[in-house]
């Protein structure tokens, strides 16, 4: 990029136009450098979503990363511009915090999809959003594989209200099972997962299998085994059999808790071979072509190393990872000011020590700058003390500015020399908290764009 003002000298006739880089100055083409570190350009595929959203055969985009990294964000603004792009898009999200509902002008989401008024009409598209309730979730599971009687006596069973309000690993499946649900119903053509807030965002992958351990455990299957005998057969096995284990776990559990957990399981019996079938379905469907997984994090050393970890896992399982979303990358609009350069004229300022050369004017080297007869360098009248403090002021903090971008630049570089299949797209950061539909779309307009559009201007 040549200087404000100055006009480019043309190419040689018969010289091919240079390629596309995409440069801080630029627009993005599919590869862009990136040379904040100092150490050369490191080059890295264009995360293209556009293309992702207006794929029809993309059917699932889950959206996975660290806690606090923008996932809930990112999901809601990838379903908005989907939905204003002709998709029918439902968005699951598991955030507590109901950020979802309030940023699309819904008073309050539940378990049922909601759709979101006036978005996407002028394409033929819909946006529903919905926020997952984990104990109904488990409810409707057992109203939908149980009879009226045994449901409403698993229902009112102490141990399973414990277990589907808070058991370990329950909200990571519960989330599995609604997706797999909303699926199964066809009615939307892409379905957008934010995954739950655990410390694993991979729990979200972990959780049937870890609930099918449990239920094909040894304390389940000896608890299931007296209703399995029956009879005076059963009340035998439980009498001799269990009773030192019964014994044991009344001691540690209470005996009235034990009771609830054995009749918890028998009435589940004949459910939990449907609970590991349909884990096993949503697990393959997570697998399968037009699913798409998006890592989100933060441009930090942490938060890029926990990236890294959900790259190398989702590749061990087979899962479709379609690319690394970079959030809240910061930008400055001065650049060509580097950091070195703020300090040192923050620091001249200080000690009140500024020149002029001339009204501006380099004499650097030329004759009139070595004649005798030049007359001397003017010297600048002193800068209010007020103003030379705030400009020094203002000089600290674009040093730091650029002292950030530098460190973001360099985890960034990191990352994609490690994993350099990986395509990113970079969202610069807002300068303020997304709260309605306006912000999402300008989240989503920059996660189209890949980069901070140009990266050298902060919003």
């Amino acid at each position: 990029m040549t200087a404000a003002g100055a006009t480019p000298t043309p190419p040689p006739a018969g010289t091919p136009a240079p390629a596309a880089t995409g440069t801080a100055e630029g627009t993005d083409t599919s590869t862009r450098t990136g040379t904040g570190t100092g150490t050369g350009p490191a080059p890295y595929r264009r995360l293209e979503v556009d293309r992702l959203l207006d794929d029809p055969a993309t059917r699932i985009v889950v959206c996975c990363g660290a806690g606090g990294v923008g996932k809930t964000t990112t999901a809601a603004a990838l379903g908005l511009r989907a939905a204003e792009r002709g998709r029918r898009v439902v968005v699951l999200t598991i955030d507590p915090a109901r950020r979802l509902a309030q940023s699309m002008g819904i008073e309050e989401l539940d378990n049922v999809p909601r759709r979101v008024a006036g978005v996407g009409a002028d394409a033929g598209g819909e946006l529903h959003a919905m926020m997952l309730d984990m104990k109904r979730t488990f409810d409707e599971i057992v109203e939908a594989h149980a009879d009226p009687e045994r449901a409403r006596a698993i229902l009112a069973n102490p141990f399973y209200q414990s277990l589907s309000a808070g058991f370990a690993g329950t909200q990571e499946y519960m989330a599995m099972e609604k997706l797999g649900q909303l699926r199964a119903r066809d009615e939307w053509d892409l379905i957008v997962v934010d995954t739950p807030p655990s410390r694993s965002a991979l729990d979200f992958l972990d959780a049937p299998r870890r609930l099918g351990s449990f239920l094909d455990g040894k304390l389940i299957k000896a608890l299931m085994a007296p209703a399995r005998v029956g009879g005076r057969a059963g009340m035998k096995f439980l009498n001799v059999g269990m009773s030192m284990m019964t014994g044991t776990l009344g001691k540690l559990l209470g005996g009235q808790l034990l009771r609830d957990v054995q009749t918890f399981v028998a009435a589940m019996d004949t459910m939990f071979g449907g609970f590991r079938t349909r884990a096993d379905a949503t697990y393959r469907l997570l697998q399968a072509p037009g699913t798409a997984f998006l890592v989100v994090a933060a441009p930090e050393r942490d938060a890029l190393r926990e990236a890294a970890y959900f790259v190398e896992r989702l590749a061990a399982d087979d899962m479709p990872l379609e690319g690394l979303v970079l959030n809240r990358v910061h930008g400055s609009g001065a650049v060509r000011l580097s950091a070195e350069r703020a300090l040192a004229a923050a620091e001249n300022l200080d000690e009140r020590r500024i020149v002029d050369q001339g009204g501006g004017k380099a004499r650097v080297g030329g004759p009139a700058a070595t004649s005798p007869e030049a007359p001397a360098p003017e010297q600048t009248p002193d800068v209010p003390p007020a103003v030379a403090e705030l400009t020094s002021g203002l000089l600290r903090l674009h040093a730091e500015r650029m002292q950030v971008l530098a460190r973001e630049r360099l985890t960034r570089d990191r990352f994609t020399s490690l994993h350099p299949d990986v395509p990113v797209a970079e969202v610069a950061a807002l300068a303020g908290d997304v709260h309605d539909l306006a912000g999402l779309r300008t989240v989503g307009d920059r996660l189209a764009e890949g980069a901070t559009a140009p990266r050298d201007v902060q919003t």
